[in-house]
């Protein structure tokens, strides 16, 4: 076998059924390989596109994500997806093909360290080698998904990929069973304070997603009486039509001025799987553990003080969550009904009721959309509004960049899940800048049939940007577009179609008519570029 067969045949035995990126010459063998092997490829117009659709497949597979670049140019523009996968806990694994050592020596042309770019991004970094081909794909996919999962980068010189050598030893292990706390004072001390507790509050994050908590917090919040917040990449962890369940935080100034003030009327505040790297400056420090119980359950131990605890635990969330709730009852909790308060007012809020406008937008979406949908959305202010108003049944059912806020996500999202799990609605939300970002990308839905449809925010805006500038009371600049797009016209050369929606009825009938396509549709939805004064 060659050693991009053993490669391939390795990341195929963890899962993987996707690669994404763009070909060259110096990966043509992995590439064969990778096919051969049962995985198949997807040709994409942009590396840092063909990442993000890598991202969605792990979202829908649990299997790392596969991005393949070529030599130089190739790998380097997927420098920032790499860095959004490190930022956003996704196991990417990105290969590059390179140059050879001995080649190196007497040639320039192409020549880069590769290892060097990606080292400071990435979990761990390889060099593939003729000698242990397995081995180095073994402990790549092990990286990648152990706690937090991140990026990992292999680099595989033209003359090793193509080498014949034997398959090796088989590293694989066997996933370790999930680490709960042991007896003893810390887990004693939690389960009195739970006890004593009268307004306690859950904040879960994606640490809680990856650990696939969303039945133990369930059980756990509905057997104690416990209220529950997410951060937006832990929306629908529990179905947010629950009655315990709040809203999600941290991104919209409008719903923090409510909800910062509940988790300060919180006696007791449990950290479900909760990574702060999705916070806004706002929630630094937003508690005091000396004034207010605050039980931790993490990935990781606590060293980016963005918070304190009282009580830590580095252990897996459901497991811990089911064993801290072990002999414990159920206590009337909030007399006051303050979390309901926030949860009504949440739903309210950020112009979801509206006649029209981004609020409307994503609620009317939402309401035409099947339960199971799945959403992306681009970074920008419509995802502030959106991320607030969307309501999401599971897991993963809105996919964007929280950690980086990489703009351009939303439409490479969308096609990852979709190739990945192909009988789901999924949907794309995304700004008129990040769209053209992104654009040769509606070709990649068009190339492999994809009835997505796609929701532009057309305000002729970098809404966010210039909001802020007004706030800064500086001159507009460098913010807005000179003129429309013909979107209609765009959509038909990419092999699409096109509606422009100004009202809920119209945005209803097109998403409706969208999803029974047999390509995308580009829901071009007209919205004044200050229609989010007042609303974030």
């Amino acid at each position: 076998m060659r050693a991009a067969d053993i490669l391939a045949k390795r990341l195929y035995e963890a899962g993987c059924r996707f690669a994404f990126g763009m070909p060259g010459g110096e990966v043509l063998t992995l590439l064969d390989a990778l096919e051969k092997a049962g995985i198949r490829f997807v040709l994409a117009k942009h590396e840092n596109a063909a990442g993000f659709m890598a991202e969605a497949t792990w979202h829908r597979t649990g299997a790392p994500g596969i991005l393949l670049g070529t030599v130089g140019p190739g790998i380097l523009n997927a420098v920032n997806v790499v860095a959004n996968a490190e930022q956003d806990r996704v196991p990417l694994i990105a290969i590059a093909g390179c140059v050879d050592p001995a080649e190196r020596l007497t040639y320039s042309h192409q020549v880069l360290d590769h290892t060097k770019v990606f080292d400071p991004l990435c979990k761990a970094v390889f060099t593939l080698t003729a000698e242990a081909p397995g081995e180095a794909a073994d402990k790549a996919v092990q990286a990648a998904l152990s706690p937090r999962p991140g990026p990992v980068f292999i680099d595989v010189p033209i003359s090793v990929a193509a080498a014949e050598c034997g398959d090796g030893y088989a590293l694989r292990h066997p996933k370790p069973s999930p680490a709960v706390p042991a007896d003893g004072p810390d887990l004693d001390r939690a389960r009195a304070r739970l006890t004593a507790a009268r307004r306690p509050l859950m904040i879960a994050g994606f640490d809680a997603v990856c650990d696939g908590a969303g039945d133990a917090i369930r059980r756990f919040c509905e057997s104690l009486n416990v209220p529950l917040i997410t951060t937006y990449k832990a929306k629908g962890i529990v179905p947010e039509d629950h009655a315990l369940v709040v809203g999600a935080a941290a991104l919209s100034p409008s719903a923090d001025a409510v909800v910062k003030p509940l988790v300060a009327q919180a006696d007791l505040i449990l950290l479900a799987g909760y990574d702060p790297i999705e916070m806004r400056v706002g929630w630094r420090n937003l508690w005091d553990p000396a004034q207010t119980d605050v039980i931790e359950i993490a990935a990781r131990p606590n060293d980016q003080y963005m918070h304190q605890a009282t009580i830590s635990f580095v252990a897996d969330t459901g497991g811990t969550l089911d064993r801290l709730s072990e002999g414990l009852t159920g206590a009337a909790t909030w007399p006051d009904g303050e979390p309901a308060a926030v949860r009504q007012f949440l739903g309210q809020s950020n112009g979801a009721v509206a006649d029209w406008g981004p609020g409307a937008i994503a609620a009317t979406v939402r309401d035409a959309l099947p339960r199971d949908a799945i959403a992306t959305v681009d970074s920008g202010a419509h995802r502030i509004v959106l991320s607030q108003v969307y309501r999401c049944f599971e897991p993963r059912s809105l996919l964007q960049s929280m950690g980086l806020c990489t703009m351009g996500c939303a439409l490479p999202l969308a096609i990852g899940a979709k190739i990945a799990d192909p009988e789901r609605p999924v949907v794309a939300f995304t700004g008129d800048g990040g769209l053209m970002m992104v654009l040769g990308e509606l070709s990649t839905l068009a190339d492999y049939r994809l009835p997505v449809p796609v929701i532009v925010f057309s305000d002729r805006s970098l809404a966010l940007i210039e909001l802020k500038q007004r706030g800064m009371q500086l001159g507009n600049a460098g913010v807005d577009f000179a003129g429309g797009y013909d979107y209609a016209a765009l959509a038909k050369a990419f092999g699409g179609a096109c509606a422009t929606v100004r009202d809920r009825d119209a945005l209803t009938d097109a998403v409706t008519a969208a999803l029974q396509s047999e390509s995308f549709t580009l829901i071009v939805c007209e919205i004044d570029r200050r229609s989010y004064d007042g609303v974030l």
